[in-house]
């Protein structure tokens, strides 16, 4: 299930952001490689440990797990916290599947779920189309900057060469509290029908009937 998530910040937001980022020093991307991805990927990266990402990851977080949207599909858990990549002059990273446990300083990540925050205006460079293969088929995703994408780590996905101007953003990965898509997609699509009930002012019973059962779905899958 790929679910796009608009204005996680707004665009005066990600100006002052990119403007503490692009001061930073970009390394190259391998640092977070597996060694597959590392013959596949081309791009440059903030250090792990860079005190500014360091900071503007623990917002990045922060805002998510306040976003309605976000909690609902992600059912998050734990984070690997957020780290941050671009690309530029023909820079690229080729079709892989991200692995599947991180570590940190907290302990370890299944990595149920990737998201990326795009943090460059979509009209600011060529190319750079984020592709996601998954039971739909090819899914190409290139947002406006301040918006974000969520999608399961076991998807096949690549980012298209940049072939002018630069796509600066943010990545990470989070462990779900549901570990199967599946269920996941289940209780997303429930918990989505009753906020429209909600808002519809539906019959509370029915409304009541509904959450007890997406709760009991939560309390039957959750692992936690």
């Amino acid at each position: 299930m790929l679910i796009e998530i608009p204005n996680v910040f707004s665009k005066q937001e990600v100006t002052q952001l990119r403007s503490q980022l692009d001061e930073r020093n970009w390394i190259d991307g391998n640092q977070t490689s597996g060694v597959m991805a590392s013959t596949r990927k081309r791009n440059q990266q903030l250090d792990k440990g860079d005190p500014v990402a360091i900071a503007i990851g623990e917002l990045i977080m922060e805002r998510l797990l306040a976003h309605p949207l976000f909690v609902s599909a992600a059912l998050p858990l734990q984070f690997y916290p957020p780290l941050f990549n671009r690309y530029q002059g023909g820079e690229t990273f080729g079709y892989h599947i991200d692995n599947a446990i991180r570590s940190t300083s907290d302990g370890l990540v299944r990595t149920d779920l990737s998201a990326t925050l795009f943090l460059s205006d979509p009209e600011s460079y060529d190319g750079g189309e984020l592709v996601i293969q998954d039971t739909y088929g090819q899914q190409s995703v290139k947002l406006s900057a301040g918006s974000l994408v969520l999608y399961p780590s076991t998807s096949l996905h690549q980012v298209t060469p940049v072939t002018s101007g630069e796509r600066t953003s943010a990545f990470m990965w989070l462990q779900s509290m549901i570990r199967d898509e599946g269920q996941r997609r289940i209780l997303f699509q429930l918990d989505q029908s009753i906020q429209t009930l909600t808002a519809e002012r539906a019959p509370e019973q029915e409304i009541f009937n509904l959450t007890g059962i997406y709760h009991n779905l939560l309390r039957r899958w959750s692992e936690l």
